[in-house]
This record gives C-alpha cells, sequence and structure tokens, in this order.
C-alpha cells in the first residue's frame, strides 16, 4: 500500500514473484541465444579434441564478451526511450 494513498501501490507477493519468473526466464533465453550464437561462430561441428583448444577458448570469450555488452548497450537504449515515452519498465539484465 502506498504512503497516505499517493504514489504507485507496492506489489503483492504474486505480483513479485511474477516478475521474478519473467526474469528468469528473460536470463535464460538471453544465455540460451548466447550458447547458440558463440557455440555456431567459435567451435567446430567435427570435434578433433575433448578440450577446447587456445583459439576456441579466446573466441568464446570474445563472443560472450561482444553480446553481452551489445546486449547491455540496447537495454539502455530502450530504457531511455521508455523513460522518454513516461514508462519506468527496466529491461532486464544491466538495465
Amino acid at each position: 500500500m502506498s504512503f497516505f494513498g499517493l504514489g504507485r501501490p507496492q506489489p503483492t507477493s504474486a505480483e513479485k514473484v511474477a516478475a521474478v519468473e519473467a526474469e528468469m526466464k528473460l536470463l535464460t533465453e538471453m544465455v540460451n541465444r548466447l550458447t547458440r550464437a558463440c557455440q555456431q561462430k567459435c567451435v567446430p561441428t567435427d570435434y578433433r579434441e575433448a578440450e577446447l583448444n587456445k583459439g576456441e577458448s579466446v573466441c568464446l570469450d570474445r563472443c560472450a564478451a561482444k553480446f553481452f555488452d551489445v546486449h547491455l548497450k540496447v537495454s539502455e537504449q530502450l530504457q531511455q526511450e521508455s523513460q522518454k515515452r513516461g514508462g519506468g519498465a527496466g529491461f532486464g539484465f544491466g538495465g
């Protein structure tokens, strides 16, 4: 409940749980996209060794770093656009 009936009402426990579940779903989808994109780019489909070689490891590291960097920039941009329109919604990781 809000203070003296002013402002936004506080979310209920069910709403908090739903928000956390939605955030977890978004994060899971993001990790799946990261895994798919970087594995497709950096790891050959014809495995030659049980372990990643140095080139593959470096590629995966750079791919993941770029993925998160782009995700943060997009999240910031979406948040700015949302604030310009008067909305206050966040957009997940880093936003």
